[in-house]
Order: C-alpha cells, then sequence, then structure tokens
C-alpha cells in the first residue's frame, strides 16, 4: 500500500541497560540522570548519552499532556473509517496530519482505519467527522463511538513493573478514581511549559511562571499526583519488547460492564480501556511479546469475560500517530 507517511527506521538497537533506563524513567519521567544511573549502575554520563541516543530515534520521547476525559472536557470519540482499496496509507497520513486526531492507526478487520478524535462539543464532532474526514480521498464510511468513560491509558501500562499503577489498581479493584483537581490560568501555563519540555529544569519552570521555586515545585507535585496529567517517557511498546499490537471490541451485557472492566484491568497487556456508546461497548489495546501471546489474549482473558456477548479483535499493522504525536515505527 502506499504509505506518504513511511516509518522512520532506527539504526539504533536497544539493550538490556537502554530498557532499564526506560523502566526507571517511566515511572520516574523528571527522575535525575544520576539517579537513573545509579539504579542502573551505571555513569549518568552513560545514561545521559544513551538516552540523547534514543531520544534521537523517534522512538523515545517525554510527554506531558492534560486528560480532557477526566477533566470532563470536550467529547473524545473512537472512529472506525472503511477505507477503499489502495488508500490505506494515504488516508491514515491524512488523517495523522490533523491537529484534533490524538492516533491513527491500520489494522486487519473492516474497517481497517481506526483513529482516536477530540472535539470541543457536539457540534464540532459532527463537522469533524461529516465535513473534514468524510470527504477525505478513500474514504468509505465512518462510525463513530463516543466515550464514556475512560479506565485506563498507555501511562498505566508498565508489564515490566510488579506493582501497577494507582490508577490501574483503583479500576481492578471497582474503586472510583478522585476528584480531578480544579486547574485554574497557573496550572495551565505550567502545563504548557511541561508540554514544550517535559524534563524542564524546577528553577527555569518557576522563572517562566514568574513564581517562587516553592510554588513551582508544589504546583508540579500536585499535578504529577494527579491522574488529570500524564506526564511521562513514552516509549514504542516494540522498543520494550512487545511488538505485537492489537485493538479488541467487546459487547458487553450493561448490568455486567463493571465487572468486565475491572477483570480486564488486571491483565497486564492491556495498556487502554475505555467504555462507548454502541451495541460494543468496550475498547481496548494490548501489546504482547508475540503473536503467541496475542493468540493466547482472546481464550485467557476474554472467554469467560462476565456478560461477554461478543468480541472482535484486530491486529495492528501500522502506527501513524500516537499520544499526539507522529508514531516512528
Amino acid at each position: 500500500m502506499a504509505d506518504t507517511a513511511a516509518p522512520h527506521r532506527s539504526r539504533y538497537s536497544f539493550d538490556d541497560v537502554d530498557r532499564a533506563i526506560l523502566r526507571v524513567l517511566g515511572r520516574e519521567p523528571r527522575a535525575a540522570l544520576s539517579d537513573v544511573g545509579e539504579r542502573v549502575g551505571v555513569h549518568e554520563r552513560t545514561v545521559a548519552r544513551r538516552l540523547d541516543r534514543m531520544t534521537t530515534t523517534g522512538l523515545v520521547r517525554f510527554t506531558a499532556a492534560l486528560v480532557p476525559e477526566y477533566l470532563g472536557e470536550g467529547i473524545t470519540a473512537e472512529l472506525a473509517i472503511g477505507c477503499a482499496p489502495g488508500h490505506l496509507g494515504s488516508l491514515a497520513a491524512a488523517l495523522a496530519r490533523r491537529p484534533d486526531i490524538r492516533s491513527v492507526e491500520v489494522a486487519t478487520g473492516e474497517p481497517q482505519v481506526f483513529a482516536e478524535i477530540q472535539a470541543q462539543d457536539q457540534g464540532g464532532l459532527l463537522a469533524a467527522v461529516d465535513e473534514g474526514i468524510g470527504v477525505i480521498d478513500g474514504v468509505r464510511g465512518v462510525h463513530t463511538s463516543v466515550v464514556l468513560d475512560l479506565f485506563l491509558t498507555a501511562n498505566d501500562w508498565a508489564p515490566h513493573d510488579p506493582e501497577p499503577t494507582p490508577v490501574r489498581r483503583a479500576v481492578s479493584e471497582g474503586h472510583p478514581l478522585p476528584s480531578p483537581p480544579v486547574l485554574d490560568a497557573l496550572d495551565r501555563t505550567l502545563v504548557a511549559l511541561l508540554e514544550r519540555d517535559a524534563r524542564m529544569p524546577l528553577t527555569r519552570l518557576a522563572r517562566e511562571l514568574s513564581v517562587g521555586e516553592t510554588t513551582a515545585r508544589r504546583r508540579l507535585a500536585r499535578l504529577m499526583a494527579s491522574h488529570a496529567l500524564h506526564l511521562r517517557l513514552l516509549a514504542e511498546p516494540a522498543v520494550l519488547g512487545y511488538p505485537v499490537e492489537a485493538r479488541f471490541r467487546l459487547a458487553v451485557r450493561p448490568g455486567a460492564v463493571g465487572e468486565a472492566v475491572r477483570s480486564l484491568a488486571r491483565e497486564p497487556s492491556v495498556r487502554h480501556l475505555v467504555r462507548t456508546t454502541g451495541r460494543d461497548n468496550i475498547l481496548g489495546y494490548t501489546s504482547h511479546a508475540s503473536m503467541a501471546r496475542l493468540r493466547a489474549f482472546e481464550p485467557d482473558a476474554l472467554a469467560g469475560l462476565p456478560g461477554l456477548l461478543s468480541a472482535e479483535t484486530s491486529l495492528l499493522l501500522h502506527t501513524y500517530k500516537r499520544a499526539g504525536a507522529t508514531a516512528r515505527m
């Protein structure tokens, strides 16, 4: 298929030391490189050199963003887009260029292109789908499912960690997430600065905000403790040893949705989990170390799922956009 956004192929080979560095920074993205080096057992200059090489590939990057679903801002929708033969690459690339699209993948099954979009309101979503996406060359149809509840994101996916994140633990145990903090203009300016440089030193953050370091530190700690801010090191799953990615769509009996979500949250391979409108009301993504692990996911994780009426899984063939940025694999 024609691909106008061909993936970047890095010659840099990630080894065990690289992955150890990524695991530490995955838990603590703003950790000092000296602390990372001490935990990994290498000099901080080695950490700095390796991290620079890894981020240069585009397969590793630091991100910071507020999560609108948790803040109750706007509408998030999952799009399943049917595509005419010969248009997969160009259609996916066109979607990836849209600033309101947060993720784009090409997958097996029908339809073949999936995307996540953020709109301000119902009118904005209608205009984006009908006047923007619907008229792209090659589009045969668009199925829209609005996200009603966000349970897990890639921020909560860490299959190499022995302990789940607080959000994952809460979802798996059926506990509600704490109310998000009320954000003011200073908070949002701080987040904007972190979006530019997630590891910006505290002294510079304070200077940019025109506040004291104590205030900047307190604001940053409050935001980072909140599930409404995702500040993390984002590494492509393949880099971490999980090259096989899949998407699943489930129809679950309404009265059993809560129990099904709790069960899925206990599956380490599940890295994204939402409840949506429509008959197929649970959508998720998984990452696996091999095709054998993916084959085992359906009988192991889905077969006995409470209230399951139907299940459909798709193998991701290529990711064009992830977490709002162009994917490089």
